[in-house]
């Protein structure tokens, strides 16, 4: 059921879908199977959800974001079934070319950063970094990954606040700030 008026051109929506009023989706997408979009949901171009996601409200989707089958976004942290309104909302953001593996958990009122890569049935607690890799229960950063996918491993360049790495695969260079 398509209730949405705003549906960019080219986009894709497979059976089974819910596109409820007041979400907006983007040119260039591919909705999948059984997926639900909630209201107020924002979703960018060329975003690419597969079968069976929740995208609750609250969520924002940047553009040219995958998102595996069987992802769920939560959007209360407090969640009772007799007490709910807009007040319990926390809004989560997805960064622009961020992947999220199959089976993943997003806890609402995080940012997953732009191009991070989040491993197959991951439950995502916390913020992840731009390019970072994260994975497990709880997701932890494992690494940081290029824009073509690839974990980065060959470092360009080394200080204090920064690392320069160099894909191996497609020679990009990715700056990324050191957290720890």
């Amino acid at each position: 059921m398509v209730e949405s008026d705003k549906i960019g051109d080219g986009t894709r929506i497979w059976h089974f879908a819910h596109i409820r009023e007041g979400s907006e989706i983007g040119r260039n997408c591919v909705i999948g199977k059984s997926v639900y979009i909630d209201t107020g949901v924002k979703i960018g171009d060329g975003v690419k959800i597969q079968n069976f996601v929740s995208v609750y409200k609250g969520v924002i989707i940047e553009d040219n974001v995958f998102i595996g089958p069987s992802v769920t976004f939560t959007n209360d942290l407090f969640p009772r079934s007799n007490i709910w309104d807009d007040s319990r909302l926390t809004s989560t953001l997805i960064k622009k070319g961020a992947s999220i593996g199959a089976n993943s958990t997003i806890i609402c009122g995080i940012t997953v950063g732009e191009y991070a890569l989040i491993g197959a049935g991951s439950v995502v607690s916390r913020n992840v970094p731009d390019f970072g890799l994260v994975y497990g229960n709880p997701a932890r950063l494992k690494g940081y990954v290029c824009y073509c996918g690839r974990k980065l491993v060959n470092v360009y360049e080394k200080t204090a606040d920064k690392t320069v790495y160099v894909c191996s695969h497609c020679d990009s260079k990715i700056e990324v700030k050191n957290i720890y």
